[in-house]
């Protein structure tokens, strides 16, 4: 590799890590104040927040990788401008198109980066995931017993506990369940323990009272009992029957969708191929977004007051290529062979770029504003 695509190379990959370490904590941080208060307020420990953040990371990464790759290449591009350094290497008989190629080099190499987060890393980092919550929310210590507090493992359903036990009892519990349409169900007892009948946890109440309320009939029923158990299963487990997500499919599974998987995930053929082939799409936005940031700052000359205009408009062209990605993407789901058109977002970019550079190396035009003191004119009179 010659000496100058070595150092402009060297530029971009430095300036690389430093944009993708910043976006990633930034956009890292952003979903894990979320999902610190939930786990936190479920009575998770800090070494579980860790876990599951570090499981979300490879995602993260996924999404920022080609927005790093594009302010790289818009940083570096500009710094070379105002040093003079990309003006010397066109004075030398540098084109637009030679000067692009260490663009293209590195924009393959965080594409190559991608590929291996698409196609390995990111599916099973979302399968560990999606187990880890499932054993989290099979977890019932974590999930109920928390005394003073109004909890709530599922939507409809509300928990209190007023006193824990040293000896595993629960003290004066409140049990609410509104999950149907048709009535709602209120527990209580003054004291309860929780028993395993296999993997299904169930909550068994002595000395209690259940007052169910019919909404049709505004009709109420007080039952008294001695005791009474509540399965707990489908309240602190919902969703957990071992199927997969698409996301967690490999990629060959994607392309080759069998009935299996079809009626695991419950989604469509043309849902799987569009998946599977944005697994090859979206890393090839990288090389098209650095060349579009790097060919739009071409366009201008050396300026003291830098090259807003062309920063804007790569950023511009970059909104407009993500915009054409996301409509195609919507349009490949919706049935038949439509999954070619994922690859229109990256097509654009290359050919918006190829189009900017062969604009940049034109010779621009001079504009007389007169005859000057040797101009044929002068010279005759």
């Amino acid at each position: 590799m010659p000496r100058f695509d070595r150092y402009l190379l060297s530029q971009l990959l430095q300036l690389f890590g430093f944009f993708s370490l910043v976006l990633v904590l930034v956009y890292w941080i952003n979903r894990a104040v979320g999902l610190f208060d939930r786990l936190i307020g479920d009575g998770q420990s800090a070494m579980v927040f860790v876990e599951l953040s570090l499981l979300t990371l490879p995602n993260v990464i996924r999404i920022v990788l080609p927005v790093s790759a594009f302010a790289a290449t818009v940083y570096v591009a500009n710094r070379l401008t105002q040093d003079g350094e990309l003006v010397v290497m066109q004075a030398t008989g540098f084109s637009a198109f030679r000067l692009v190629r260490p663009v293209l080099w590195f924009g393959l190499i965080v594409a190559a980066m991608m590929l291996v987060l698409m196609h390995f890393i990111v599916p099973a980092s979302r399968a560990a995931l999606t187990e880890r919550t499932a054993e989290i929310g099979a977890n019932v210590t974590a999930r109920l017993l928390v005394d003073g507090q109004f909890m709530h493992p599922t939507d409809g359903v509300t928990f209190y506990i007023r006193e824990l036990t040293d000896r595993g009892e629960l003290l004066d519990i409140f049990l609410s369940d509104e999950r149907t349409e048709t009535s709602r169900i209120a527990y209580t007892a003054r004291r309860a323990v929780l028993v395993r009948d296999g993997d299904r946890p169930k909550l068994v109440m002595f000395e209690g009272m259940s007052q169910s309320h019919d909404r049709r009939t505004g009709r109420l029923s007080v039952t008294h009992f001695a005791d009474f158990t509540y399965d707990l299963g489908d309240v602190l487990t919902p969703g957990t029957d071992g199927s997969r997500s698409i996301d967690e499919m490999s990629t060959l599974e994607l392309l080759r969708p069998s009935p299996e998987n079809l009626q695991e995930t419950g989604a469509t053929r043309a849902v799987f191929l569009s998946e599977g082939h944005q697994r090859f799409s979206q890393p090839l936005l990288a090389p098209a977004a650095a060349m579009i940031g790097f060919a739009t700052l071409l366009l201008g000359a050396f300026s003291r007051f830098g090259l807003w205009r062309q920063i804007i408009g790569a950023i511009l062209l970059l909104i407009v290529v993500q915009m054409v990605g996301n409509a195609a993407t919507a349009a490949s789901v919706q049935g038949g062979i439509r999954w070619p058109l994922v690859y229109i977002a990256p097509a654009l970019g290359v050919a918006l770029s190829l189009l900017i550079l062969w604009v940049a190396q034109r010779p621009r035009r001079r504009h007389a504003a007169g005859p000057g003191p040797l101009s044929p004119e002068r010279s005759a009179t």
